[in-house]
């Protein structure tokens, strides 16, 4: 695990705030692989196991277990999963196995048959389950103490905010409605109060991340607004921070966000996807 680049592996960039285990407390180390959508699921895993009572180590060598969390997204991505995996069974040998691979957990235990668990995407309680089962927790209430915003992965001047889950588009070239299902949108009010933890910590700028940020609340049945993204935009956009919106796709009323960034309550940034240009080609991807 120290072989690898700090800036291109959050999981072993070196703490704002170093972590001291205390004697007897269980410890686990952690691999985030794949995109920011991953690293906010290793976030929440790790907030949970240092609640929990758990040290988060840096290396294998002083975990008393690995979580590797995966990325099945290329076959690329593939196979710098099973290298990981591989990597750390070698090196720590009691390795836990999470993300987006592990929605085809034979794909994983074909290659590597000694990994304790594989649970899929977002699947928290079952990674927390296969934790406890390896290395039982052993909580002192009076010094594991957390930060209210959790365990970040990020630099402290920003952070990912995941709004939802999932895609419900089924575009022919892609894998995530398989891996992740359809879109679930968090409550509203639960993402503005993670925001304003994050902004009360110290963070200047949060990332608005998702599988398909445009749609955000549009699975909510009886909603009031026609593109819940515009109001929670506009409420992100009091925080006093920078607030950069990620995954934006040209739904028609994207064109409404236009005048926040005019006042200068969302930064002037869209990364739109440009796929193809011909309407004969975007219909036989099944693009939206």
């Amino acid at each position: 695990m120290t072989g690898n680049p700090p800036d291109l592996r959050p999981d072993i960039a070196r703490p704002l705030a170093p972590h001291s285990p205390r004697k007897g407390q269980p410890a686990i180390g952690m691999v985030s692989l794949g995109c920011p959508k991953a690293l906010v699921d290793s976030e929440r895993i790790l907030t949970r196991l240092r609640a929990e009572g758990y040290s988060i180590v840096p290396d294998y060598e002083g975990a008393d277990a690995v979580i590797v969390n995966t990325c099945g997204f290329l076959d690329s991505a593939k196979a710098e999963s099973l290298e990981a995996i591989g990597e750390a069974l070698s090196a720590n040998g009691r390795v836990i196995v999470t993300g987006c691979l592990g929605a085809d957990p034979e794909y994983i235990t074909g290659a590597h048959p000694k990994v304790l668990a594989v649970t899929g995407p977002h699947q928290y309680e079952a990674v927390l389950d296969a934790v406890h089962a390896a290395v039982p927790p052993a909580p002192d209430p009076f010094v594991d103490l957390l930060p209210p915003q959790g365990v970040k992965l990020t630099p402290r001047h920003y952070s990912y905010l995941k709004i939802s889950e999932g895609c419900s588009h089924k575009c022919r070239f892609c894998i995530i409605p398989d891996m992740r299902g359809p879109l679930v949108s968090r409550p509203k009010r639960a993402v503005l109060r993670e925001a304003e933890r994050l902004a009360e910590a110290g963070v200047k700028e949060l990332l608005v991340i998702s599988q398909d940020t445009s749609a955000y609340g549009t699975d909510w049945k009886g909603r009031d607004e026609k593109a819940p993204i515009l109001g929670l935009a506009r409420e992100l956009g009091e925080l006093g921070i920078w607030v950069r919106l990620h995954y934006v796709y040209p739904y028609g009323h994207v064109r409404d966000l236009i005048p926040l960034m005019a006042e200068g309550r969302i930064l002037p940034y869209l990364d739109i996807p440009f796929q193809h240009a011909h309407p004969e080609t975007l219909k036989r991807m099944a693009r939206p």
